[in-house]
């Protein structure tokens, strides 16, 4: 983590000089956000996308354990009649 920026003797002594340093601080404040902005854009798409991934496979094996329990139930009425 950068430590937090000093406050030179220059930038004491002269408003210009303050704003500019100011001016640059706050581009790189902007730009260290933004890509934290897109760095959590890209784990919320991956998230929503495992959520996804994930309703196909219990629906996938709620299907397949359906069937299942169906077939069971065919063989033994057919077995017993």
């Amino acid at each position: 983590m950068a430590s937090a920026p000093r406050t030179t003797q220059l930038e004491r002594e002269s408003l210009e000089a303050h704003v500019d340093l100011c001016a640059i601080r706050y581009e790189q404040l902007d730009s260290r956000l933004t890509n934290l902005e897109n760095k959590v854009d890209d784990v919320h798409e991956d998230i929503l996308n495992g959520q996804k991934s994930l309703v196909k496979v219990i629906v996938g094996t709620a299907g397949t354990v359906i069937t299942g329990i169906i077939s069971i139930v065919i063989a033994l009425l057919t077995k017993t009649s």
